[in-house]
């Protein structure tokens, strides 16, 4: 089976040019790699409103970023201990009718009293210092993304700042990287997280900066590794030189296990989040209070059925052949049969893609569907392996998971 392969042996140098891989498996044995992401573009709010601000926006609850530091995590400012850092949290904004806009990952670093001076002798900095929260967004609607949001900050005491060219997001992924972590951040890095004091010998073995970025399941699934914003003139942690690999591979892991990202993949202004599995994907929140598009996505949940969702595809000529770079995002997907339409292709890369389909025309147990205009590609559906049972009211024939 063709798809992009991945050669892991290649200088840095060249480590940015594409690459393909031959099959999951073997992506899995190569071992984790890692891709810093062209596509997104980080943003910093500051100001002792963020917290409120954010909370009227997001279909997420953002309060906890505001909240006093818990038990579970040491705030010891101890010399390579990790400080309290909060998990990073996936949301996204709406538009007043419920569909979406713009998806957030944000990010909170440690608070000031939990960290100690530059000589590591004394206090950090002012306790009352104002809250700072970090978000990767989609880097193609930055501008308009933050022309939006300051549109509603209105008189909010909260600052907005584009860090594209300080900070990069970064994803590690692959070599079964969520089987073998149980905690929240990277076992490995999380004595040079945030950091509290500083310890040269381990901010050199981490290739890591004074303010300690830190790598943090992905707050999403498992399954898609890790994620982190990092100075954008360092390597981050664990990321060996020839393992670093172009992000359209990471774009394709995510496409077979049938996650989209960003305002582009997610049409904005169109996409109901729900049909998005959003829900499923940690980026909604059914019991906070009221936020921008709630009634719709409340209504929809509900109600407690959704007939359409995005799957991962697979296109394949009639000879069995797979069919690489010929099918368009847009491309209606139909019943050879009924000749009715089920859906349509929202993202493609090769032969692999993603799609809302209806559920019960994309899992009804016969291979007939065919993308509109081009009869001689077949389309396979597939279940993703992190799909709640639920989410098939009468599962029948399913094609094996990614």
């Amino acid at each position: 089976m063709h798809r992009f392969k991945l050669s892991l042996r290649f200088p840095k140098s060249i480590s940015s040019s594409y690459r393909a891989i031959h099959d999951k498996t073997q992506f899995d044995n190569a071992g984790p790699v890692a891709s810093v992401l062209k596509s997104r573009a980080v943003v910093r709010f500051r100001g002792p409103d963020t917290v409120k601000f954010l909370q009227g926006l997001l279909t997420k609850d953002v309060r906890r970023f505001g909240e006093a530091v818990g038990e579970k995590t040491s705030t010891l400012a101890t010399p390579n201990l990790p400080t309290a850092s909060e998990a990073p949290m996936y949301a996204a904004l709406l538009t007043p009718q419920g569909r979406f806009l713009y998806d957030f990952f944000l990010y909170a670093p440690p608070r000031p009293d939990t960290k100690l001076d530059k000589t590591g002798s004394g206090p950090g900095p002012d306790p009352d210092e104002a809250l700072e929260l970090f978000a990767d967004v989609d880097a193609s609607v930055l501008d308009e993304l933050l022309s939006t949001l300051k549109k509603y900050r209105l008189r909010s005491k909260v600052d907005i700042e584009n860090m594209a060219e300080e900070l990069y997001c970064w994803q590690r992924f692959g070599g079964n990287l969520s089987e073998k972590s149980f905690s929240v951040e990277e076992p490995e890095a999380a004595s040079v997280g945030w950091g509290a004091g500083v310890d040269p010998a381990g901010m050199s073995a981490s290739h890591g900066g004074p303010l300690g970025w830190q790598w943090f399941e992905d707050p999403r699934l498992d399954c898609l590794g890790f994620r982190g914003i990092f100075p954008s003139n360092t390597t981050p942690p664990l990321v060996e030189a020839d393992k670093e690999t172009d992000d359209q591979n990471y774009l394709l892991w995510r496409i077979e296990n049938g996650v989209a990202e960003g305002s582009t993949e997610i049409p904005k202004g169109e996409a109901i989040p729900l049909e998005y599995n959003l829900v499923g994907l940690n980026a909604i929140s059914f019991d906070k209070g009221c936020y921008v598009g709630q009634e719709l996505v409340a209504r929809t949940h509900h109600r407690g059925v959704i007939r359409k969702r995005l799957l991962p595809l697979r296109f394949v000529k009639d000879s069995g052949e797979e069919a690489e770079q010929e099918v368009a995002p847009g491309s209606e997907v139909i019943d050879s049969v009924s000749k009715k339409k089920v859906g349509t292709i929202t993202t493609q890369l090769g032969c692999r893609g993603l799609g809302v389909l209806r559920l019960d025309e994309a899992f009804k147990g016969s291979s007939t569907l065919t993308i509109q205009g081009q009869k001689d590609i077949k389309v396979e559906a597939i279940r993703p392996h992190w799909w709640p049972a639920e989410w098939l009211q009468e599962p029948q024939h399913q094609s094996a998971a990614v």
